[in-house]
């Protein structure tokens, strides 16, 4: 449905009979950007687009008049735009290797600024990352016991289609019970499965001199909050949401020299991120904040610029054509 709907926007010229659903501008959201795998099994697809596919999203965004800004500089573009001016702004969550080694470049080539959001706890190796712990638990093995709160059960994940149903098993145990309790059931399971959660963080998520080095190197980077442990911040109490805000802004500063204003909040869905989270972020000094409820910038007279909505570009529709269905801003009228 999705494709299909991508597709009739794209093809069908819908942007131009409708023109003012694009509002004034576009922030999208990335992950991974890295050379495709291919696997048959990849239940974090979503998350990881190819260089090549964010070269074509900045040249589309380009060709139908859109200004790339950095996020932080949208709030006072947007109230000064003039009739017909977008905007667009490049963000990637959590800190990846493949943002500098692939991304990065991409981005210099074009001369467009980008944010990364940095999790302080996976820069330090204190925190895991839990999706890709489950997805390389379930790659891995054809069965573990696991308890989902009725008592240690066997999963199997034999076949392709039960890989994914115990990642989606997974996924909601996340959710179900206290959050870090249920992370660290997880890394439990995947150690004495052999698998290390600790060095896939290694081995993905730059560290501490690598933020560094790319803070030094490229002035078109910009470095973003993204909490210590990457948890839902509304499911923790007041004292560590502050935390979770405040500690990474004064990591970030000492890591690249100069003091962050923008935040991402984990997962970024509604029962992610609501009012609350937004006032903590504005008390802690941060000036944007973006979700990843879908959606365009609005005017500045209407829009709320600390639950900022952002766009996917997603691992699953990887085609320039769906990039401009996106930017048309239709699909998120219609939802």
């Amino acid at each position: 449905m999705i494709t299909a709907g991508l597709e009739a926007i794209a093809l069908t010229g819908a942007d131009r009979l409708l023109p003012g659903a694009a509002g004034r501008g576009m922030v999208f959201t990335l992950h991974h950007v890295r050379p495709a795998t291919n696997r048959p099994y990849e239940p974090n697809a979503l998350l990881s687009i190819t260089p090549e596919f964010l070269d074509a999203a900045i040249r589309e965004a380009r060709e139908r008049g859109y200004v790339p800004l950095a996020l932080d500089e949208l709030p006072d573009a947007v109230a000064a735009a003039k009739n017909g001016e977008r905007y667009v702004a490049f963000t990637l969550d959590d800190g990846c290797r493949d943002n500098a080694e692939h991304a990065a470049p991409v981005f210099r080539r074009h001369g467009v600024p980008y944010t990364l959001f940095i999790t302080k706890g996976l820069v330090e190796r204190t925190h895991t990352m839990w999706w890709e712990t489950a997805e390389e638990l379930t790659r891995t093995c054809d069965r573990f016991a696991f308890d989902f709160g009725a008592g240690i059960e066997t999963v199997v994940c034999a076949t392709t289609a039960q890989k994914h149903a115990a990642f989606l098993r997974l996924a909601d145990f996340i959710e179900a019970i206290d959050e870090d309790a249920a992370v660290a059931r997880l890394n439990d399971v995947a150690a004495a499965q052999g698998v290390d959660p600790a060095a896939i963080v290694e081995e993905q998520v730059m560290d501490a001199d690598a933020l560094r080095r790319l803070a030094k190197t490229d002035p078109l980077a910009r470095f973003g909050v993204h909490t210590v442990s990457h948890c839902n911040l509304a499911r923790v109490d007041a004292d560590r949401l502050e935390r979770e805000i405040v500690e990474p802004i004064e990591a970030i500063t000492n890591w690249t020299g100069v003091q962050p204003r923008t935040i991402a909040y984990p997962y970024g869905w509604k029962r992610a991120c609501t009012a609350r989270e937004a006032a903590a972020a504005r008390r802690a000094g941060l000036t944007v904040g973006v979700t990843t409820q879908p959606g365009v910038v609005d005017p500045a007279e209407t829009q709320d610029w600390m639950l900022l909505p952002r766009v996917s570009l997603n691992g699953l529709y990887q085609k320039r054509r769906y990039v401009r269905a996106l930017l048309s801003g239709i699909p998120f009228r219609l939802m």
